[in-house]
């Protein structure tokens, strides 16, 4: 959420913000109810101060001199509940609105249309060049009994699968491993919830705007999340921090579900783009600082780009354009790693930073020390590793001649010391 005060003073601003990220935000129709409020709000504190005048001054009236004074207090109430009244009926409205209104993109974003328009930043590790005619990860998967596509879809509906055996363990393996790394990084473990409330869905900024992708339990008026983002950085949601707890650094592993609705057609084969998956994800809750922020965004990015280069993964990291940002998000580095049955470099992470976007969505503050002022937190997260997507490059770059895969060295201590899959 954006301080109306800043909407205010800057509308062009955030018109323009909305317009590079695409994304539809009424500005000059929340300014119209914002300038109605504050005249409501205005002529009730002076309808309240006339009440307290009037009433004040009766006990010392008699004869006509009372009467008028009671008729002027009568009079005010008509007035005063017909302000309440409307005031009451543009109130949602104006939340509403609020809620829509985009964070600008930093300086340094790239103006653009879509995700086609990202810009790279640099590329890692060699790709690898095959002596062989190399199998694709469904086609590794089904010959070493990893991969259960066609019972997942039959059992579940389409973008469902089973993974299972060396599958199932490798999957666990690169979760295990992506755990231990972030733990050793100094950032504290969670095990969260899964179904969330709609109040920790829009203070992270997920409502409005992602209900078609969210599944959603309306019996229950409760969420599933598509990643641990929300409960971690909901955490404690309307709650003020002691400035010297901060930085909190968190890392969660979950399950996470995404509905993919319209993404019919769209990625349909392999492990790509599913509905269920699991994650681990790293958050950052920080103090008001836009240098503070920075660097905690290169943190975890760096964070994920060791991830992937202890697999001995290839990627490139590409800033992502305006038109490919979310609502709050003031600035997003993606990891894309090369998956040679897609013979492109795809999407594998995400590094968003939201200043205080979130934090002012879900009431998140610290009081600062030195002023003893409460000031909203800053907020970032970012993918540590999401599998099975991560298994694509994975079976893909590691594949044999013979068709077994090279299991890389460090996932070995999670896979019983074995360095290598083969057919069982």
């Amino acid at each position: 959420m954006i301080d109306i005060r800043q909407i205010r003073d800057n509308p062009d601003l955030y018109i323009q913000a909305a317009r590079n990220k695409r994304i539809d935000a009424d500005i000059q129709k929340l300014l119209e109810i914002d300038r109605r409020l504050k005249d409501i709000k205005t002529k009730l504190q002076d309808i309240a101060t006339e009440k307290n005048r009037v009433g004040k001054s009766i006990p010392k009236l008699s004869g006509a001199e009372r009467e008028s004074a009671l008729a002027n207090l009568a009079g005010l109430k008509p007035q005063e509940e017909q302000l309440q009244e409307e005031a009451k009926a543009l109130q949602p409205q104006y939340d509403s609105l609020l809620l829509e209104v985009a964070q600008p993109a930093d300086p340094d974003v790239p103006v653009g249309k879509d995700d086609t328009e990202n810009v790279e930043v640099r590329r890692e590790g060699e790709v690898r060049q095959f002596g062989f005619e190399p199998k694709d990860h469904v086609q590794l998967g089904l010959a070493l009994d990893m991969v259960d596509i066609e019972r997942g879809v039959r059992l579940a509906g389409a973008r469902n699968y089973f993974l299972k055996g060396d599958g199932a363990m490798l999957h666990w393996a690169v979760l295990r491993f992506a755990i231990d790394f972030m733990v050793g990084r100094g950032y504290t473990p969670m095990v969260v919830p899964l179904l969330m409330r709609d109040e920790a869905m829009r203070g992270t900024g997920y409502y409005p705007g992602a209900e078609e992708q969210t599944y959603r339990m309306e019996r229950d008026e409760l969420n599933l999340v598509g990643t641990a983002e929300v409960p971690v950085t909901a955490y404690r949601m309307g709650e003020i921090l002691q400035e010297d707890e901060l930085p909190i650094k968190s890392v969660a592993l979950s399950s996470c579900f995404r509905r993919e609705a319209g993404a019919a057609g769209k990625d349909t084969y392999g492990l790509y783009r599913i509905h269920q998956f699991d994650k681990v994800e790293q958050v950052v809750v920080c103090r008001n600082s836009v240098e503070e922020s920075n660097k905690y965004h290169a943190e975890i990015l760096a964070n994920s780009e060791g991830v992937m280069q202890a697999l001995g993964l290839p990627y490139r990291v590409v800033i992502v354009c305006t038109g490919d940002l979310g609502r709050g998000q003031a600035k997003k580095y993606d990891i894309e790693a090369w998956m040679p049955s897609r013979k492109s470099y795809s999407e594998t992470h995400s590094a968003s930073k939201f200043h205080e976007f979130q934090a002012r969505r879900m009431n998140l503050r610290y009081k600062e020390a030195q002023t003893k002022k409460n000031l909203y937190c800053h907020t970032l997260n970012n993918t540590v590793i999401a599998s099975p997507r991560v298994l694509i490059p994975l079976m893909e770059m590691y594949q044999n001649a013979d068709g077994s895969i090279t299991i890389p060295e460090v996932l070995r201590p999670y896979m019983g010391g074995r360095d290598r899959i083969g057919p069982r």
